[in-house]
């Protein structure tokens, strides 16, 4: 039941007057081993399905309760619609690959799976960048809070991040159509990914790489600036407050996203602002793992564990007040 395909088996390609060219992949997962696949699997359905529950409930907690129609949550239900499309891009088929014992997966299909988790990842970053300038606005500004993030400027801000991620993926799905791919077909990974994608191209990824770094280098690094630079202004703002009391109940205002961007921010860096030459598909498995899987996972839990606006508006729905 859970056993991998062998890469020599199913190799599917099109015949072309100057080469092979690959008409579908063969992902190979996390693990050849039966047993590891069956513990894999098992893992991997709880956290999808924590992950996907969780957000929705967010979602429903924040929509239902009049008192949480302010900004911050606001940002906070678009990330949890992000997050429940970042890990079902992804591991669905993941999980219906081990259970088929079939893991191809058409280039179109390869193409697709990557252009969404791109754009969700990509809107994940935006938006966390987005939801530290709303902390920055509410304990530097707070006489002034209600117009800089006043309904229109944050249906703005949240479009924006919904276009750059979109915009992003096209971008790197539509330059990853003019790669050839040459008879090797076989991804040691458990979804389609650009860094793995560039290693089987058979041309140069020159233009490509470029592209990483101009364009998803540009989302990451300016939403990460602007978290970085956020968090300066908040604690220097946080250090003038003459209460050790009120420096406490600022700061726990952005323990919960700090968390969350550092998870998110330190993996997908790694990932995706190095060299080409440096990625092993061998040894970057658990990087996706972490900023596709887990983080949207924890993400429900630390806003909701941590937030007593969140567990006092699920108290009022479940007592019918």
């Amino acid at each position: 039941m859970f056993c991998n395909i062998p890469s020599q088996m199913n190799p599917r390609y099109k015949m072309t007057q100057n080469s092979t060219s690959v008409t579908e992949f063969i992902l190979l997962g996390l693990s050849s081993n039966p047993q590891v696949q069956l513990i894999v699997f098992s893992v991997f359905l709880i956290i999808y399905l924590m992950a996907v529950v969780g957000n929705i409930f967010i979602f429903l907690i924040v929509s239902l309760d009049v008192r949480l129609h302010n900004p911050m949550y606001f940002f906070l239900c678009n990330l949890s619609v992000v997050d429940i499309g970042y890990t079902t891009s992804t591991v669905p088929k993941m999980l219906m690959n081990y259970l088929s014992n079939d893991n191809r997966i058409s280039f179109s299909g390869c193409l697709s799976q990557m252009y969404f988790f791109i754009c969700f990842g990509g809107t994940e970053c935006v938006l966390l960048g987005i939801m530290a300038y709303d902390r920055y606005a509410a304990i530097c500004h707070p006489l002034h809070y209600g117009i800089l993030m006043r309904p229109k400027v944050c249906i703005w801000l949240a479009v924006t991040a919904w276009i750059l991620g979109l915009s992003n993926s096209a971008i790197h799905t539509g330059l990853m159509t003019f790669l050839s791919f040459c008879q090797d077909n076989v991804i040691e990974h458990f979804f389609c990914d650009i860094p793995p994608l560039f290693q089987l191209s058979c041309t140069d990824t020159q233009i490509n790489q470029i592209a990483t770094f101009v364009f998803g280098g540009g989302i990451i690094m300016g939403s990460f600036l602007m978290i970085l630079l956020s968090y300066v202004y908040i604690a220097l703002a946080i250090f003038r407050i003459g209460t050790k009391g009120g420096r406490r109940k600022a700061f726990s205002t952005c323990a919960s996203h700090l968390a969350v961007v550092n998870i998110y921010f330190g993996t997908i860096i790694f990932t995706y602002m190095r060299p080409n030459s440096t990625y092993s598909q061998e040894q970057d498995h658990a990087l996706p793992v972490l900023y596709g899987m887990i983080t949207p996972m924890l993400n429900p839990i630390i806003y909701s564990l941590r937030n007593r606006d969140v567990q006092q508006a699920f108290h009022k729905i479940i007592q019918g007040n």
